[in-house]
């Protein structure tokens, strides 16, 4: 039977996207909900282009229950974040033990935690000197960027990096490897 996935986001939606594309044509998975919380983020556009149910999120609503009872009214097995910049409530973790990942653009632990995403990560990154960088994929809990590792991918950090190139070597190894681990997930 055929695993429903909701994917939280907040900006462009490049690994959505990608996540959307893997499981495509799957008899394993389909991604059948996409939940945001910034309007006219690109993510929102990504889901009416594939004809995927999507819902602005209401901040009231989610400081409730981070949409747990929605997405168990909706039949969602498992919940991916994707670029989602909130800290998830303790009713959603309840709710989804072990069924909520996240990808964090370090090596975890270094550079995670409150404010540490996109840009600020690689600015970090380089301003520290990292020989490499790289992609945690992990469990989330109720701590930003703490839940059990489940993968790490790495990448070298050149002395010529910019945040921006090294963003670039960051979503190479995001759009390779988190929709495969993904999988491996939901197939356990």
């Amino acid at each position: 039977m055929s695993k429903k996935l909701a994917i939280f986001a907040s900006g462009a939606g490049s690994n959505a996207q990608k996540i959307i594309d893997y499981f495509k044509n799957s008899s394993t998975a389909a991604v059948t909900l996409i939940l945001c919380n910034k309007p006219g983020a690109g993510v929102l556009s990504i889901a009416e282009r594939e004809g995927i149910e999507h819902v602005l999120i209401e901040k009231a609503q989610y400081k409730i229950d981070g949409y747990a009872s929605f997405l168990k009214e909706k039949g969602i097995d498992f919940v991916i974040l994707a670029g989602f910049l909130w800290k998830i409530p303790q009713a959603l973790i309840d709710a989804y033990p072990n069924r909520i990942v996240n990808i964090h653009p370090a090596l975890l632990p270094k550079y995670g935690g409150k404010g540490m995403y996109g840009v600020h990560v690689h600015e970090a990154v380089i301003k520290n000197k990292e020989k490499e960088s790289g992609i945690t994929i992990h469990y989330v809990d109720e701590h930003y960027d703490h839940g059990d590792v489940i993968f790490q991918a790495k990448c070298t950090v050149a002395p010529d990096d910019t945040p921006e190139t090294l963003a670039q070597k960051i979503h190479q190894l995001e759009h390779a490897h988190f929709p495969r681990v993904i999988e491996s997930l939901i197939t356990k």
